[in-house]
């Protein structure tokens, strides 16, 4: 790989790590912060699903100002106010402070999603597009490995509210090295001026693109699956099955070897049979492992071996859906990639916001309530790709 190309992920990894580093080193925190609060589960889960609610919809406004102001000064703006309120997350005085504060930092923390993907479009696109996005997960995949455990051990002597001093720091970090060594990708004469009615011509024109909606969607539902596990996992590991925070960490970050370790394959994979065709195998298998773990722990099989397992096999096909898909949606929109980014960007954590909704009201402390709702996630998605992908793969084989 070339130094610039290395260097590129490497920034944009770390830069993009920020966002999933809040989620993951908070989880092992969370039951301990519920008792302190002496708020219920649904309570605390509330306060990761209002995250995702903004973290989801602020990106429609992330993308726009990028196409418009350039790539970097909506990361400064959107890191600075993520790094505020983490520091007030520290000190919430109660779970509904907590819960509001968390919305704010998810406003913030939405510049890290939709504008590392466009400036990846910005300078590549296809498969070369498909291995940084995989190398730029290869880096991000050290938060969901290293940031429970991280967050456990800040924990103990510390306790919970050391875990959101901890993100002030990580995003300090990350504003120091965009601010001098991320260039600005976006030319002046590249850039967009605002007009309401080009915005929502354009945000029509995605809607209307099937093939576009259809890849935003699919990977979507891979998130919502993922983000339903992020809600409940650290409740179901220490209390269904009596893990400490600590053995919780390494128990989720064995589930998240799968999807990082596979999505490295997804740019050869992509070069050898198609983008396309990967992301349709890989949502197929996606759908069967899902299926059979929801049927086994259906019929009795409760065992904390087959779900880490099997979980670890269904996220190895999620590691090729996600950045395929998302290199894929974005390959026909060069001019508006802000845009379209951060639609796809907005479309997946709302689907994600919903999972957690729904599995926070069905859960009952046992498995199968989460099996249930990614079995149901994966099986949408493959509809999805069954319904909307045909075409595509046509299409790509011409080529």
């Amino acid at each position: 790989m070339k130094p610039e190309f290395i260097k590129m992920a490497l920034i944009l990894g770390l830069l993009s790590c920020v966002g999933p580093f809040a989620i993951d080193m908070y989880l092992p925190a969370m039951p301990a912060m519920a008792e302190d609060f002496g708020a219920p589960v649904a309570a605390s889960q509330l306060t990761l699903m209002s995250f995702f609610i903004a973290f989801g919809v602020c990106q429609l406004f992330y993308g726009p100002a990028s196409d418009m102001f350039g790539r970097k000064p909506p990361l400064y703006f959107g890191l600075a106010l993520f790094g505020i309120t983490s520091v007030a997350c520290a000190f919430a005085p109660s779970i509904e402070w907590l819960i509001a504060l968390r919305f704010v930092q998810g406003v913030g923390a939405a510049s890290v999603m939709s504008i590392p993907r466009a400036i990846i479009r910005d300078r590549y696109t296809g498969t070369e597009a498909t291995r940084l996005m995989t190398t730029v997960m290869l880096v991000i995949s050290i938060s969901p490995m290293l940031a429970p455990l991280v967050g456990s051990a800040l924990m103990a002597p510390f306790g919970w509210p050391a875990v959101f001093i901890a993100v002030a720091v990580a995003i300090a970090v990350s504003l120091v090295l965009t601010a001098t060594v991320l260039p600005e990708t976006l030319k002046p004469a590249d850039r967009v001026p605002f007009r309401f009615g080009a915005m929502i011509r354009a945000f029509g024109t995605l809607f209307r693109d099937p093939g576009y909606m259809g890849l935003t969607l699919i990977g979507g539902m891979g998130m919502a699956s993922f983000f339903a596990f992020l809600a409940t996992a650290s409740f179901l590991y220490t209390g269904h099955y009596g893990l400490t925070p600590t053995q919780f960490s390494l128990a989720f970050a064995l589930n998240a070897l799968g999807f990082f370790t596979s999505s490295q394959f997804a740019a050869n994979l992509g070069e050898r049979f198609g983008s396309v065709a990967v992301v349709k195998w890989a949502v197929g298998g996606f759908a069967t492992g899902a299926s059979l773990l929801c049927a086994l722990f259906a019929a009795g099989f409760d065992s904390f071996p087959l779900l880490v397992g099997m979980l670890l096999v269904t996220n190895s096909f999620l590691g090729l859906v996600i950045p395929t898909s998302m290199v894929l949606s974005l390959d026909d929109y060069g001019p508006i990639a802000g845009t379209a980014a951060a639609l796809g960007g907005t479309l997946q954590m709302v689907l994600g916001a919903l999972a957690i909704a729904i599995v926070s009201r069905v859960f009952d402390g046992s498995p199968l309530p989460l099996l249930t709702t990614i079995a149901t996630c994966a099986l949408i998605a493959l509809s999805l790709s069954l319904l909307t992908l045909r075409g595509a793969a046509r299409a790509a084989a011409q080529a």
